[in-house]
């Protein structure tokens, strides 16, 4: 919320709890008396760091190491906070000023801001926090650097201040002051100290998950001809590339083109493509997984298929291997998965794959089989599978696994022996258990 120029923030826990300030000073989680004790006046610093005044009393939010509490009017390095991301680390970076996301360009070794929809793999970023700082990682595994180009490796020269504001704003900067915006007329991201009116500013947003649909006849689903929906072509283009979008109150699924319409049943059984309203009827689909691939059910309860001209439309009162979907994640070569626990990945104290870290490891996908895709780690091993159900990186031979999309950016993961895959509360990764569980699912 803002009063004048100033920002006044209120912080929410996610159980649904507010910081409060009781009138000793001491700080607590809970439902304010009033307003008073849960007003903050948030004040930026060039480092990064937040310093937190209570509104009614100016006094400021400080700790000493273990305890919490607010009782100085007077200024202290105590009183600075450092925030970190609690999101997804997945993200993309949409700037308001020139309306466009940010893109690495992985043959010039450079990233601009260009990109009017982020459907492409490069849109998406690894935000990572090392040693109070954030480095900004590629999907090629490069990170931006206050040099123009990326470096293969973090390092002091990757390392930037995470400015950030309510609403998810924020915006990069070195130690001298300088920041990250698009410059010229490409919208090259490079370091500056001269940024137009607030163009330094970029929306941190999770990454979308983008699909394709393939056939079996191995065609994919496209916008191909007038505004009807046809399995005609060969190979993924930007017509059959659609953002999958879940409805947790009716647990359907829709299905948007890049040119921001929704795939409907319309007249009978025939899809089309057009500007329907968000909730209208003909847009939801009933999605069923099996195995890596997906069914869908139209509004009239029968299931999507294909004529033989590829003509996709709603006849099938059954689903059969006509009506099956073949599933590709469109802007992702690799997983970066979050559990109950914590991410995913390989720690120096284990020998098998946990599910409690802070710092996560990026999963390289193989495609297979549509919807099926190979787990390979970072030095190109793959993921192997143990008889008791626990997971290592050195495996010599590539095994299958199977992604369902549970939700928005969430998915459950169907491991080789059958079992899906889940975090375990002592930390470890397992795949033993039958059906999807809370355990199972992980944000990705």
């Amino acid at each position: 919320m803002k009063q004048g120029k100033q920002t006044v923030v209120e912080l929410l826990g996610h159980q649904g709890r507010y910081l409060v300030v009781d009138p000793d000073g001491s700080v607590r989680c809970g439902k304010p008396a009033s307003v008073q004790q849960s007003q903050f006046l948030l004040e930026l610093h060039r480092s990064g760091k937040w310093t937190l005044q209570l509104l009614d009393s100016k006094k400021y939010l400080e700790s000493d190491g273990e305890d919490v509490f607010c009782v100085s009017r007077s200024p202290s390095p105590y009183q600075k906070w450092l925030p970190q991301l609690a999101m997804h680390v997945h993200i993309v970076l949409y700037n308001p000023t020139h309306q466009c996301y940010a893109r690495a360009d992985a043959d010039l070794d450079r990233v601009w801001v260009d990109t009017p929809v982020p459907y492409l793999e490069e849109c998406g970023f690894v935000l990572r926090f090392r040693n109070g700082m954030y480095h900004l990682e590629t999907s090629s595994h490069k990170f931006v650097s206050r040099a123009e180009k990326l470096a293969k490796k973090p390092s002091a020269q990757t390392a930037f201040n995470l400015n950030l504001k309510p609403k998810c704003l924020a915006f990069l900067s070195d130690q001298d002051g300088c920041v990250l915006y698009p410059q010229d007329k490409r919208g090259r991201l490079c370091l500056g100290d001269n940024p137009k009116e607030k163009e330094e500013w970029f929306v941190i947003k999770r990454c979308p998950q983008w699909v394709s649909l393939k056939t079996k006849a191995k065609r994919y689903v496209s916008i191909i001809c007038d505004m009807e929906v046809y399995a005609g072509s060969d190979k993924v283009t930007p017509k059959s590339v659609f953002h999958y979008e879940f409805d947790p109150d009716t647990s359907t699924v829709q299905l948007k083109t890049v040119n921001n319409h929704y795939l409907a049943q319309v007249r009978t059984s025939s899809l089309s493509w057009h500007r329907a309203a968000l909730h209208e009827s003909g847009t939801n689909f009933r999605a069923l997984w099996h195995y890596g691939r997906i069914f869908l059910q139209a509004f009239n309860g029968r299931y999507l298929g294909t004529m033989p001209v590829g003509l996709v439309v709603a006849n099938a009162m059954h689903p059969g291997p006509g009506e099956a979907f073949g599933v590709r994640l469109a802007n992702r070569s690799f997983l970066v998965l979050r559990g109950r626990y914590g991410y995913v990945g390989s720690s120096a104290c284990h020998d098998v794959l946990q599910c409690n870290l802070l710092d996560p490891d990026c999963i390289e996908l193989l495609p297979c089989k549509p919807g099926i895709y190979h787990f390979q780690a970072h030095g190109r091993s793959f993921w192997s599978l143990s008889s008791d159900g626990t997971f290592r990186t050195w495996g010599k031979f590539a095994l299958n696994f199977c992604l369902e999309i549970q939700g928005s950016n969430i998915l459950a993961v169907l491991a080789p022996n059958g079992y899906y895959m889940r975090g375990d509360r002592s930390g470890t990764l397992l795949a033993d258990s039958e059906e999807v569980t809370s355990e199972c699912l992980w944000e990705f």
